[in-house]
């Protein structure tokens, strides 16, 4: 048998104040029942799929967005060929009201047409006018949302350096989770060679291998599950995994990242970027010189325990402590210089 994962947490009424002073703190998964039931565009999407379709169709900029294509023998999965060479689909860029015709040409096909869906549109960009009829009750105007619009599109696990809060408005979502620390037990594809720039694992729950992928049953008995309908949210922490089927035939989600990568910060990096800096530098070391470096890590990085610096006084902790945007500058250009060499 399958191991069955645990259901995510359920929340109603939730607000802003419930948000950020209930939910966030906790730094786990979420479900917000209803929260988004009140927009117009989830009234459209559960009149009809023309309806919905015609109602985002209305505020199309004609700005060409990413599109992914799968055809009907993938049934969905966006996956790596066997031999990690190609992936399961082909890209395009389209407008959203291309992308809505091809969708509404394939709803009698149902399941058997091919998987079509526009990933992660600005919406600004795409469809000015949305958010100011539709708004996100427990964020501020300056996260910009995006809009995720297809049909029967499986994405595997993946996760993201930002926060996210991805709602429902159209179909059914299926939301997979997995903690950060089930990451072994996931088969993380290439770090460099991905979909869509984040890694994905090669096991997946919509189509489990155990005899391939045998240590996926342990990341599904830590999964936590929810299927969000129109008007539901979700609340995704930082760095934790998650796989997200869409089922039916019209489905469209709109997300928020704030935080990580996806926000502006006054450094201007970003983690991965570190992990793949790491990687580079530190994968040919000797086991005995790893394990020494996994001790300078732990106490530079780590640990967050402020007494580890009290010997140093604060204008001397340079990139330990506080850095003005000019000792900041320095430290980039001397990090910048070493990658060039």
């Amino acid at each position: 048998m399958h191991p069955i994962p645990q259901p995510i947490p359920e929340w109603r009424d939730v607000d802003a104040r419930v948000f950020h002073e209930q939910i966030l703190p906790l730094h786990r998964p979420a479900v917000m029942r209803g929260v988004v039931r009140d927009w117009p565009v989830v009234a459209q999407a559960l009149a009809s799929p023309e309806a919905v379709g015609g109602y985002l169709k209305s505020f199309d900029s004609g700005v060409d967005v990413n599109a992914i294509m799968t055809p009907p023998a993938a049934q969905g999965l966006v996956a790596y060929s066997d031999d990690v060479s190609a992936f399961s689909f082909v890209r395009n860029r389209l407008p959203i009201s291309s992308i809505i015709d091809q969708l509404m040409r394939y709803l009698p096909a149902g399941a058997r047409a091919p998987a079509l869906a526009a990933q992660s549109a600005v919406i600004a960009e795409c469809l000015p006018g949305f958010v100011a009829e539709n708004r996100l009750p427990l964020l501020g105007p300056e996260v910009q949302p995006r809009i995720w619009l297809g049909n029967h599109i499986t994405v595997p696990a993946h996760f993201d350096e930002a926060q996210n809060i991805a709602a429902c408005v159209s179909g059914r979502r299926r939301f997979t989770l997995f903690p950060p620390e089930q990451v072994g037990n996931l088969y993380v594809g290439p770090l460099d060679y991905t979909p869509a720039g984040a890694p994905i694992s090669m096991a997946s729950r919509a189509r489990p291998d155990f005899d391939k992928y045998p240590r996926f049953r342990d990341a599904l008995a830590a999964a936590q599950v929810a299927e969000l309908e129109p008007g539901d949210a979700i609340y995704i922490p930082a760095i934790w995994w998650h796989q997200v089927e869409s089922i039916g035939q019209l489905n469209i989600l709109v997300n928020y990242w704030w935080g990580g990568s996806h926000t502006a910060n006054d450094r201007g990096m970003s983690p991965s970027n570190a992990l793949m800096h790491c990687l580079l530098n530190m994968k040919d070391l000797e086991p005995q010189v790893l394990q020494a470096w996994r001790a300078v890590f732990e106490h530079f990085v780590f640990n967050s325990d402020p007494r580890r610096l009290e010997h140093i006084p604060e204008q001397r902790r340079g990139a330990l402590g506080a850095m003005s945007p000019e000792e900041l500058r320095r430290f980039k250009d001397v990090l910048i210089a070493q990658l060039q060499k």
